[in-house]
């Protein structure tokens, strides 16, 4: 079993990182130690993970970062910059398209779970730009080297890597043993059909070409050049209708952070096309209760998050997707009247019942880094599911994601593939503001599970006054659809004492134990930055369900 740390939360007052890999995080450290700002550490942190955590990121993925810095306080509302790397569906990509293939359901893997051209890439190279403009010095090459060394000269596959190539190889050990896949999945991951042992050295030289083709040619080479060469040229081989047209006339971009108050502090988040909407309503709602009289873990405290969740994810299924294919009313559902007017709807003596939303599994990192200037990152990348459409294009070591799960296909859905269109997105990174600096950077992997933790995190830190680690290492649920679990069920951690969960139970919710620290509940990251009139102190908390560590210095 595993168990949380008893120390306090990381502390440091200079920087801080926290990501779900401790390789990742001592990446990211060191571009802090050389100089680098919080972007800078970013991108060195983002790129190993792409190689470290394979089965939940890949440079075939998608990811949406906010950051904060002062010096965009007179260009960018709030000093914050938001990125939306999520990729649009190609040119061809129609309903009609899978049709004429005989697909009824856009498929969880293979060639036709990939119908969007996947941003990552495109999240890295606007960070390295956006770097360049707060005064970064280092070099390209220098912020991909640990990427590049872990690929080529290996590393030891973690606790996480290792359970999750079981559950793939056993889900998908049949068509993983046809020729089409000889060259990707099977050869680097499962060469002897058997799933990655903790400890291996897994050695990614596909990969290291293709990161060292980045390097060479820049970040474009995904887009326009060898490597979007390659990854197309395999893609249209199998039938799958992305063009070089579509990776060429990609670009990740910029949106507007929204936000809502919440109690002393601003919370903020990406806009639609991502979930962020539902973290913020959630808040929205709690701002007309008094969380702390309520007692941190009583069946109430749980009770109000759950309903609060509930009536959030109402509004989400009915309206998020694309915001230039749909109307979506924003500003109103994130208003002060219509969080009140959702409250009266919770009743403490009993448990709504509401449509089952939809199935939003998901593989996930989020990360967090804080730099000596006060810079402050919230990142998140993501390939959908465990090793996403498990489809890695020939000698490129690229595993591209299965995103296009998020589409429907009934045509009056508002998420309805369609050419062209960003997919409904799980992803959504989030920081708190006080006072218009940043208090809190934080996040989670876990599909549907990502608003819920994320308000487990920030009543904790907010009205309980919780430091990071104890906040992340705090018993967890999870309502609705995850994992492929279906139903509107709420999995709770067995640590939820028995007599929570009963009473729970007889207002009307539908609780069923789960393990004291089980992988369904995401892996969670947070940064608490404590400022005085001269000093700062960060205190930072990793996932003990992770292979994480949060360190500065």
């Amino acid at each position: 079993m595993i168990v949380p740390s008893q120390h306090v939360s990381p502390m440091s007052c200079r920087a801080m990182v926290t990501s779900p890999h401790y390789l990742a995080t001592e990446a990211g450290l060191a571009i802090l130690r050389k100089g680098g700002n919080a972007l800078e550490s970013a991108i060195a942190i983002a790129s190993v993970l792409a190689v470290v955590y394979p089965h939940m990121c890949s440079l075939g993925g998608d990811a949406f970062w906010l950051l904060y810095s002062d010096q965009f306080l007179h260009s960018h509302s709030l000093g914050l910059k938001a990125l939306n790397a999520s990729g649009r569906s190609g040119k061809n990509v129609s309903r009609e398209y899978l049709a004429e293939h005989k697909v009824t359901s856009i498929p969880e893997s293979g060639y036709l779970a990939c119908l969007t051209v996947p941003g990552m890439v495109s999240a890295l190279e606007k960070a390295f730009i956006t770097s360049r403009d707060m005064g970064g010095t280092l070099s390209w090459r220098e912020l991909l080297e640990d990427a590049l060394y872990y690929a080529e000269e290996g590393m030891a596959v973690s606790s996480s890597l290792s359970t999750h190539s079981r559950n793939f190889l056993f889900l998908h050990a049949k068509e993983y043993r046809e020729a089409k896949f000889a060259g990707g999945m099977s050869k680097i991951f499962f060469p002897e059909n058997v799933p990655l042992s903790m400890g291996k050295i897994l050695r990614q030289k596909d990969l290291a070409r293709s990161l060292s083709l980045l390097i060479e040619e820049g970040p474009r080479s995904f887009y326009e050049g060898t490597l979007s060469q390659r990854i197309v040229d395999d893609l249209k081989q199998h039938g799958n209708p992305l063009t070089a047209e579509d990776f060429a006339t990609y670009q990740a971009s910029f949106v507007n952070p929204i936000s809502v108050p919440y109690r002393d502090t601003l919370a903020c988040n990406l806009p639609p096309n991502t979930q962020g909407m539902a973290s913020l309503e959630i808040l929205n709602i709690l701002n007309n209760f008094d969380v702390e009289s309520l007692g941190h873990g009583t069946a109430d405290y749980y009770h109000l998050l759950i309903e609060a969740t509930k009536l959030a994810f109402v509004d989400r299924d009915k309206y998020l997707a694309d915001p230039d294919c749909s109307d979506i009313p924003l500003r109103s559902l994130l208003s002060r009247d219509y969080g009140r007017e959702l409250a009266k709807d919770i009743d403490f003596s009993r448990a709504q019942n509401y449509a089952d939303g939809i199935d939003l599994s998901g593989d996930t990192v989020w990360f967090g880094v804080v730099d000596a200037h006060g810079n402050a990152v919230s990142w998140i990348q993501s390939l959908c599911y465990d090793f996403g459409s498990g489809i890695i294009p020939k000698d490129t070591g690229i595993i591209l994601h299965n995103r296009s799960i998020c589409f429907s296909m009934n045509a009056s859905h508002p998420n309805c593939l369609a050419p062209q269109k960003l997919p409904f997105h799980t992803l959504n990174p989030g920081l708190l503001l006080q006072k218009g600096r940043p208090l809190l950077i934080y996040g989670t992997m876990g599909g549907q599970g990502q608003p819920q933790t994320q308000t487990a995190l920030v009543t904790r830190i907010v009205d309980f006054a919780m430091l990071p680690q104890e906040a992340i290492d705090q018993p967890r649920w999870l309502y609705g659809q995850a994992f492929g679990k279906g139903g509107s069920a709420i999995q709770m951690e067995e640590r939820i004492a028995p007599e929570i969960r009963d009473e729970l139970a007889q207002r009307g919710h539908s609780i069923s134990a789960v393990g004291p620290y089980d992988d369904l509940m995401g892996h969670a990251g947070a940064i608490l930055v404590k400022k005085s009139e001269q000093d700062s102190v960060y205190y930072g908390g990793s996932d003990p369900r992770s292979d994480g560590q949060a360190l500065g210095f």
